[in-house]
């Protein structure tokens, strides 16, 4: 199957299946001599674990990291680091009703189309539970940034028509919360909103942002390799999401050009802007601003409600999907935008390393 990896230089190879023995990540490209466990890792997979909160799938999963190759007394060797997580609550007799139908708003159709064959358990390769190998490898991506003073902070925006208020944000929420809200008012109102959905056996979409500080200018390639391009299409991957928006995204259209742009200014020599509308990045290339983006994410599409579909043979059928499914995906899918994140800026900042004489020479040079 094409198109599981990603990355040029720090590239990220993801397997497994969602009902299978175990998924996971390779990592190829990471330098050597990082201090790296399995904790680093867990971390990061424990915050898009099943089972946690009641608004997340009841697959009640310990998603634990083995790490497999490329570490050698606590430090990265430079070797590929292979990454296990082992399943260990499937249920695929929840799958066995709709073994021949295709659930709508889900890649069953489009995977059969493709390849005459699919793994209908869970959605197989499609299925959420692939974004495991990207949070692990976010997880060491993002380690790497922290050791140049980059960090990368994922939250949800919005959830439903509950957005949160940045007058009250408080960032210790996004990691306490159930729906990784920063704003508790606006948590307490998406958890009762989620609530009423439940009860319809319906299911509800959001936004989450991303912003990523520390930041130099400088970094991502003009025309086709845009540092916002490869940010939108890796963020875009995620099977769950809808759009992308860079800055002030889709508002920049509604915009006139005196509110639009940032002006510059010089202060000690550094260069900086008095607003980010741009989100951080003009031409493809990073500003030193912050970077900000943000994923509109649609609604889980398996729901317990009566729907109409098609089976394999092209007769009408109705389903109800069984089984057990987030009634919203956006809260744990904040860190899977985030590993995404982390995993394209650090890939972009080692290709860049090579766009000026002075870099060699500053690890070569004699």
């Amino acid at each position: 199957m094409a198109g599981s990896t990603t990355g040029k230089l720090f590239t990220v190879t993801t397997w497994g299946e969602s009902h299978g023995p175990a998924l996971g990540v390779v990592i190829d490209g990471c330098p050597a001599g990082l201090a790296l466990c399995e904790a680093d890792i867990q971390t990061y997979l424990n915050r898009r674990r099943p089972g946690r909160t009641a608004i997340a799938t009841p697959r009640n999963e310990a998603d634990e990291a083995e790490i497999l190759s490329g570490i050698f007394n606590g430090l990265t060797t430079g070797s590929p680091i292979a990454v296990m997580v082992r399943n260990t609550s499937e249920r695929s007799k929840d799958y066995d009703e709709i073994a021949f139908c295709y659930r709508p708003g889900h890649a069953d159709y489009t995977y059969d189309a493709k390849y005459g064959i699919r793994d209908y358990r869970g959605g197989g390769r499609s299925s959420g539970r692939e974004t495991l190998g990207r949070v692990a490898a976010g997880a060491v991506a993002a380690k790497i940034l922290k050791e140049l003073g980059i960090q990368v902070t994922a939250y949800t925006q919005s959830i439903g028509p509950v957005s949160i208020d940045p007058e009250r944000f408080q960032a210790e929420n996004i990691y306490a919360s159930a729906t990784a809200m920063p704003d508790p008012e606006a948590d307490a109102r998406a958890l009762a909103f989620l609530e009423e959905c439940m009860h319809k056996s319906d299911s509800a979409g959001g936004v989450v942002a991303c912003r990523i500080t520390g930041v130099p200018a400088g970094i991502g390639d003009p025309v086709f390799h845009k540092l916002d391009a490869a940010l939108a299409g890796a963020v875009m991957s995620v099977g769950t999401v809808k759009a992308v928006e860079i800055g002030d995204g889709t508002a920049a259209s509604a915009a006139v050009g005196s509110q639009n742009n940032d002006a510059f200014f010089s202060e000690n020599g550094t260069v900086l802007k008095r607003t980010n509308h741009a989100g951080g990045i003009l031409g493809g290339i990073s500003d030193g601003a912050d970077i900000f983006l943000r994923a509109h994410i649609k609604p889980t599409p398996s729901i317990a409600s009566l729907q109409q579909t098609i089976n394999k043979n092209g007769e009408d059928v109705s389903i109800s999907i069984k089984g057990r499914h987030d009634p919203v995906i956006v809260p744990r899918a904040v860190v899977v935008i985030e590993a995404m994140a982390a995993i394209t800026l650090l890939d972009a900042m080692m290709v860049n390393m090579g766009s000026r004489l002075s870099c060699l020479k500053s690890v070569y040079g004699k």
